[in-house]
């Protein structure tokens, strides 16, 4: 059998300690080096002599695939494959292979996490609960919204798996569901779903959840003139990517009431070290979540499997 040598550059992403990483590390063919987290400046020599590379976050661009004169394959260990300059991996025959569908559950209960939040008015009504309660006249506190979810439109855009998974919840809430048609992209639908032009549906929902990837055609997918659009009421939720909805006019369309509430799970940049509009303490009816969704134990458990099980596939393939 042929022996090969693994990195992974950044362990701790994956937040391993309640985690089984045996699917990875105990492929008898590898001698691993595996390291918390890689700045970098550090990567290009820690892979240097790596016939096969892990990684979440932290980016392979050409001068570092060119250091590593035998890779060979190059595992991401997240769905999307952006952090990989493709087109020198392809110039050199280098297998690139991400995982899919490991965090659906998980981001698709986050996602319903703040869509209930937000329509019941969870937060503010937990403050009141210590703040005021005590002082009402009366035994019970209604001082913010409450909004009932059946009945209302539920929109999608990005109508994938995970797009569906939330669609699917949305209809045992009672609630009518439609996706968008995004301008030069292909999106998945399905018979029971109307797909509207984009301007239709931003003011048809009542809801809209975004699960699309962040490319050419979906940068700043969500702008101010598309704020415009949509209802007063309209409650938006990015589980997806920062840089699909532009934040400067998020953070202005919240101030202004163009939109009722918003919650976010992604931000442009992360961590965000120069700081971030959303994260002003001024900007009403917003939760931000340090892009969590993904991350419940059993997804990060199910990331590691299919991380194990497609380089064992590289594996037997080499030896034939």
């Amino acid at each position: 059998m042929k022996t090969f040598n693994g990195v992974i550059l950044d362990r701790d992403s994956m937040h391993p300690d309640d985690l089984d990483l045996s699917p990875l590390l105990d492929i008898a063919a590898i001698n691993w080096r595996s390291y918390a987290n890689t700045r970098p400046d550090e990567t290009a020599a820690r892979i240097a002599a790596a016939d096969i590379v892990l990684s979440n976050k932290v980016a392979l661009g050409e001068v570092e695939i060119n250091a590593a004169a035998q890779l060979k394959y190059i595992g991401v260990l997240a769905t999307g494959t952006n952090i990989i300059d493709h087109p020198s991996t392809q110039q050199r025959g280098i297998v690139v292979n991400n995982c899919v569908a490991y965090g659906t559950a998980s981001v698709v209960q986050h996602s319903w996490a703040l869509i209930l939040a937000l329509s019941t008015g969870l937060q503010s009504y937990s403050r009141a609960a210590r703040q005021s309660w005590a002082s009402s006249d009366f035994f019970c506190v209604l001082d913010y919204p409450i909004t009932e979810l059946a009945g209302k439109t539920l929109g999608i855009i990005g109508y994938g798996e995970l797009g569906r998974g939330v669609a699917n919840i949305g209809r045992a809430f009672g609630m009518n569901i439609i996706s968008a048609a995004i301008p030069g992209w292909r999106s998945a639908t399905d018979s029971e779903t109307p797909r509207l032009p984009l301007a239709t549906f931003l003011a048809t929902a009542d809801v809209i959840s975004i699960h699309c990837p962040l490319s050419e055609q979906t940068r700043n997918l969500i702008d101010a003139d598309e704020f415009a659009l949509m209802k007063s009421s309209a409650l938006l939720i990015n589980c997806a990517r920062g840089g699909i909805v532009n934040e400067q006019a998020l953070a202005k369309a919240l101030k202004q009431g163009a939109i009722a509430a918003a919650g976010v799970d992604v931000l442009t940049q992360e961590p965000p070290i120069d700081g971030n509009v959303l994260l002003e303490s001024d900007i009403p009816n917003l939760i931000v979540t340090p892009h969590c969704a993904w991350g419940s134990r059993e997804a990060r458990q199910r990331l590691v499997n299919q991380a194990g099980e497609k380089l064992r596939t590289f594996i037997d393939s080499a030896d034939q």
